[in-house]
């Protein structure tokens, strides 16, 4: 049986294809929300069809948190006179303990995470960013992985800003951070006050915008090698 044919008791028959032709244009779903999967007849190939995106709201865990969060959050309250003015909300969820942090304040609670004898998380493992475009007024969000190695114990620190907002740089704490943070400032445009040497790492000095933003185009940008151009995903080939 040739492709594009099906049968009708039996007998082969011709059968358009079920989809959008290669030149038809294709439509964008009206909400970044709605339709993920699913998809047919559209063209579309962003990969939004009929699946409807929750949204859950991020809730403050009541205490006891269980294991060994509760020593740390007790431990940084104790050593830390600015615990309730600077903590936003301590969030468990699947087995990992997050402390959101009011930006300004979080070289102070790394300097305490780092040096109290009862917390000794002296390393940082990773800083890295998260763009909750149309969901939350401040934005971006920039995550530290703190590790302890004396207690083999792990917290994640979290610090929302608005597009186009700052925080104070956590290098003279963590000098691993120095390279992260700038990956972080590269890719979403988060300004780290106080770093040694803030410039893109990633991307050339004069490049414009920040390519790991909600609102950066996924194509249509021109790239440096022979005039190429990535076309936009709904301009792309359509497999039918």
């Amino acid at each position: 049986m040739e492709p594009n044919e099906s049968t009708t008791e039996g007998v082969p028959v011709k059968a358009e294809p079920v989809g959008a032709d290669i030149d038809a244009p294709a439509q964008v779903p009206s909400s970044p929300r709605k339709g993920m999967f699913g998809i047919t007849g559209t063209g579309d190939v962003s990969g939004f069809g009929g699946l409807v995106r929750r949204h859950p709201e991020v809730v403050g865990t009541p205490k006891p948190y269980g294991g060994y969060f509760d020593e740390v959050t007790d431990a940084l309250e104790e050593a830390y006179p600015g615990f309730a003015d600077a903590i936003e909300k301590v969030v468990v969820d699947r087995g990992e303990l997050t402390l959101h942090i009011k930006p300004e304040r979080i070289l102070e609670v790394a300097q305490i995470m780092r040096d109290d004898e009862s917390l000794r998380f002296e390393l940082c493992s990773s800083v890295s960013g998260v763009d909750y475009l149309n969901s939350d007024a401040r934005r971006l969000h920039v995550t530290y992985h703190l590790t302890s190695m004396t207690f083999r114990r792990r917290v994640r620190l979290e610090a929302a800003v608005p597009a186009g907002g700052s925080l104070p740089s956590v290098t003279s704490v963590y000098p691993t951070a120095d390279w992260q943070e700038r990956e972080t400032y590269d890719m979403f445009g988060v300004i780290f006050t106080g770093h040694p040497n803030l410039t893109r790492v990633l991307m050339p000095d004069d490049w414009e915008g920040f390519p790991q933003r909600k609102d950066y185009p996924l194509g249509g940008v021109p790239v440096e090698y022979k005039g190429a151009e990535i076309p936009p995903p709904d301009q792309r080939r359509v497999y039918q």
